[in-house]
């Protein structure tokens, strides 16, 4: 071989080895992030997730460690998490953790959809049935042992629409996690199981049934065991070096926070009861203008939080029908009737408002009541007050001046009735008046009607002498 042809050769070999090294190093300089996804899963918590995969890919991270300890959540916000991970270009680890942690319902889906599920000692996953949606709805029951003998796509027996949706419900859930399962080649049968029989297991039996991958007992634990992995993401395989790798937490931040404060159907029917109670003192005594412009404000976030939930229509019109009706009451005569009223249909609106019995997402029932108490107090307030004015006398217009006393001022002596028609002064006004008896000026008169601009009186009695 020519000495030309060796050196050629010598520095095609070079350059691989200088590339791989250099590849190595740039992976093993490469962060891994960590994600920590707390409480229930719901618009905020898929904001987050999405936005810290973004972040992840735009600092070159090698791997994602989406740590979890969640009760579950609202299915799409759940979707979409599952969807930011299965097109991230950047693998995502699925960890429970600490002790004590779970990744029910919701988590469940999600840990199965991680290019590499783990958990921490001490933690569970399951139970992913879904939940009943809808006010008096149920969850559909375990299949029967009989049932195992039917085939799949035979129809059970229903006996209304609620157990039909139950059952659609049912095996789309089974259908979504069968296929995550099998993406990832894990335990297809008992993730089944999980959503069917919301079935549980605890992390040795989970990695004895192949439902995840590795146990570890902290973060820095999972990044040696993934160590040396080839993961397949959307953009082909990649193999980890995360031994020792920086780790950056990426925290939610202030919008993530302000997110999950305004999804809170708590807060938001409450921001939309003070908003209207802000609009009604507003126009009750016009040129305020703060507790306008705060009602308006409280009303709009109220709305953006509830049309990020799963929210039931009929429930928010019965809401604001019952406000609407509040707000009425404070400006006609019904004394007390659409009050009561409009308290009924916002207790009403306020049970039915959100469209899912997933924990964390419902209104809870001593705020409702809390809510009917004082919106109660205030339209009986309102009320009374307006029994009261109704049983005072008039103190205004022209009415008034009937059974008042006065001082006749001037006769007219241009009539043939010379002493029947002149002026009296009357509530320091000095007003036209007629009297059938006659009268004199400087004698004291008594009002005993009114037509028009002239007073009909008579004279006033004489005041008794004293003794």
């Amino acid at each position: 071989m020519r000495p030309s042809m060796r050196i050629r050769q010598g520095m095609v070999w070079l350059t691989a080895i200088i590339a791989a090294t250099w590849s190595s190093l740039a992976m093993a300089a490469a962060p891994v992030i960590v994600l920590p996804l707390t409480g229930a899963i719901g618009p905020a918590s898929a904001a987050y997730v999405i936005h810290g995969l973004q972040q992840a890919r735009a600092q070159g991270a090698q791997l994602v460690v989406l740590q979890m300890d969640t009760p579950g959540g609202l299915d799409a916000s759940m979707r979409q998490i599952i969807q930011a991970i299965l097109s991230s270009p950047v693998p995502v680890a699925g960890y429970v953790a600490p002790g004590g942690a779970r990744a029910a319902s919701a988590g469940t889906y999600i840990l199965y959809a991680c290019h590499v599920a783990a958990m921490a000692p001490a933690t569970n996953l399951g139970a992913a049935s879904p939940v009943s949606i809808g006010i008096g709805g149920h969850a559909p029951s375990p299949p029967s042992p009989g049932d195992a003998a039917k085939p799949a796509s035979a129809p059970a027996a229903s006996s209304s629409n609620e157990d039909t949706l139950a059952r659609k419900q049912m095996h789309d859930a089974a259908a979504y996690i069968r296929g995550l399962a099998q993406l990832r080649g894990r335990n297809a049968d008992w993730a089944e199981r999980a959503v069917r029989e919301a079935v549980s297991l605890d992390a040795p039996e989970a990695a004895n049934q192949h439902v995840i991958d590795l146990i570890a007992s902290d973060t820095p634990d999972l990044l040696k065991h993934v160590d040396g992995r080839a993961l397949r993401t959307s953009r082909g395989l990649v193999t980890l070096h995360t031994a020792g790798a920086p780790t950056v937490v990426l925290e939610p931040d202030w919008r993530n926070h302000f997110l999950g404060v305004i999804t809170d159907p708590s807060l938001a029917l409450l921001l939309l009861t003070v908003g209207v109670y802000a609009l009604i003192f507003e126009f009750s005594t016009p040129g305020m203008v703060v507790p306008g412009i705060l009602g308006a404000m409280c009303i709009l976030v109220a709305l953006y939080g509830l049309q990020m939930l799963p929210i039931n229509y009929a429930g928010l019109a019965l809401i604001a029908l019952g406000l609407g009706c509040m707000v009425a009451e404070a400006f006609l005569p019904t004394f007390g009737a659409l009050g009561v009223g409009g308290i009924v249909a916002f207790v009403l609106g306020a049970v039915m408002l959100i469209d899912t019995q997933t924990p964390g997402f419902g209104v809870p029932l001593p705020l409702i009541i809390g809510l009917a108490f004082v919106s109660l107090t205030v339209v009986l307030a309102v009320s009374s007050l307006a029994v009261r004015a109704r049983r005072r006398p008039m103190v205004t217009g022209g009415d008034t001046l009937i059974g008042m006393t006065g001082e006749v001022v001037d006769v007219d002596t241009s009539d043939a009735d010379a002493d029947s028609d002149g002026w009296a002064r009357i509530h320091g006004e000095r007003w036209r008046v007629r009297c059938d008896a006659g009268m004199a000026r400087g004698d004291q008169v008594r009002v005993i009607a009114r037509h028009g601009l002239t007073l009909l009186v008579e004279p006033a009695e004489p005041v008794a002498a004293s003794a």
